[in-house]
């Protein structure tokens, strides 16, 4: 959908263009954050009135049909007349919201998985939306607001460890230090900031900072710090090796994938690197086999949709068939792999590469018998 809301922050609306939308008065912007907080679902015309009015005056349910109409003609200029809307439809009892809200992705950016590199990227570029106070100045929205102030702090410990784990402690350390002090019950942050100091050669501000978060934690709520702390505090006294410098092996794999994606940006060679290791993973046989045969037609069908015939051979082949990579017990597996084999070879025609035509063939050979 080409709106995007945000709340953010004050209330806005932007077109595909990435132009500020006028929104017109106050009310106007409360309904559209009412149907964003409402996450695409109906929200009844009496419940927008009861949510915009502490006591709906006569009427209200026409002025809100009033503010809804307004919305439409803003955030689609261009609908035809007696078209149907499409950003804000009519469902049954009331309305729900078509578009896209800036909210939502944040909450989607906030349970991404990935390797560190991949998590850093996504949760920098969510917590660059937040422009202020979600639901900035909508006094219903106090419960939801706080609830996102959470989600929010946690993004923030999320992306702390995944700096740390990239080995980038030093980095931590001053955003952290102003979060565990202006939320010193999040005893999280109070782990990840004494951690980072550890890592960065300061233990005996690492150690500081533990005894402080409990002095916090006894002081505020009368309560004993929770495992991870005592954890913590107990490896920091002990000089635990693997406290400073993590899983190695952990360390230099999210390294090298910070490191492919600085250096070889972009989707093919990303693709790449992910066949790769699934080639890797193949030959260790058993569970390993297993695992790559359920990738390899995802991998090529994207390889496909870069529309890069070069890079497909080079995917299909990168299996070494037949050497190591037998015929797939799946009938519709190896017929998509087939397929995208000989679209490859008629992409690339009687200039392919000997070695890359050589290849498609002995993989449509194989996975036609």
């Amino acid at each position: 959908m080409s709106v995007v809301v945000g709340v953010l922050g004050p209330v806005e609306a932007w077109d595909a263009a990435g132009a500020a939308i006028a929104l017109r008065g106050p009310r106007h912007r409360e309904v559209l954050a009412r149907l964003v907080a409402a996450g695409g679902r109906v929200v009844p015309v009496e419940v927008l009135a009861a949510d915009l009015w502490v006591d709906p005056p006569e009427g209200a349910v026409g002025a809100i049909r009033t503010f809804v109409a307004a919305l439409r003609r803003a955030l689609e200029p261009g609908r035809p007349p007696r078209t149907p809307p499409r950003v804000i439809v009519t469902a049954g009892p009331g309305y729900a919201l078509r578009a896209e809200a800036d909210v939502w992705r944040f909450e989607e950016a906030a349970q991404a998985g990935g390797s560190p590199a991949a998590v850093l990227a996504r949760l920098d570029k969510a917590l660059a939306s937040w422009r202020g106070p979600a639901y900035a100045g909508m006094v219903w929205a106090e419960g939801e607001r706080a609830r996102l102030a959470e989600v929010r702090l946690g993004v923030v410990e999320r992306r702390a460890q995944a700096l740390l784990d990239l080995g980038r402690a030093a980095e931590v350390v001053p955003d952290l230090d102003a979060h565990a002090r202006a939320h010193p019950w999040r005893e999280e942050m109070w782990r990840l900031l004494a951690l980072a100091l550890y890592r960065s050669g300061r233990q005996a501000d690492a150690l500081a900072v533990v005894r402080g978060a409990r002095a916090e934690l006894a002081g505020r709520l009368g309560l004993d710090p929770g495992p991870g702390l005592r954890d913590l505090e107990a490896a920091i006294l002990r000089h635990d090796d693997r406290l400073a410098f993590g899983d190695a092996a952990a360390r230099v794999w999210a390294s090298a994938a910070a490191a492919h994606d600085r250096v070889a940006p972009g989707a093919g060679p990303r693709l790449e690197a992910a066949v790769g290791l699934m080639r890797g993973l193949a030959v260790t046989g058993g569970e390993g086999l297993v695992a790559a045969r359920e990738h390899r037609a995802a991998a090529v069908e994207a390889a496909e949709e870069l529309g890069d015939a070069e890079l497909v051979a080079r995917v299909i082949g990168a299996y070494d068939v037949p050497a190591i990579w037998t015929r797939s017990d799946d009938p519709a597996q190896a017929g998509r792999v087939v397929g995208a084999a000989a679209r490859t070879l008629e992409r690339l025609g009687a200039g392919a590469e000997p070695a890359a035509r050589a290849r498609l063939l002995a993989t449509i050979a194989v996975e036609s018998r």
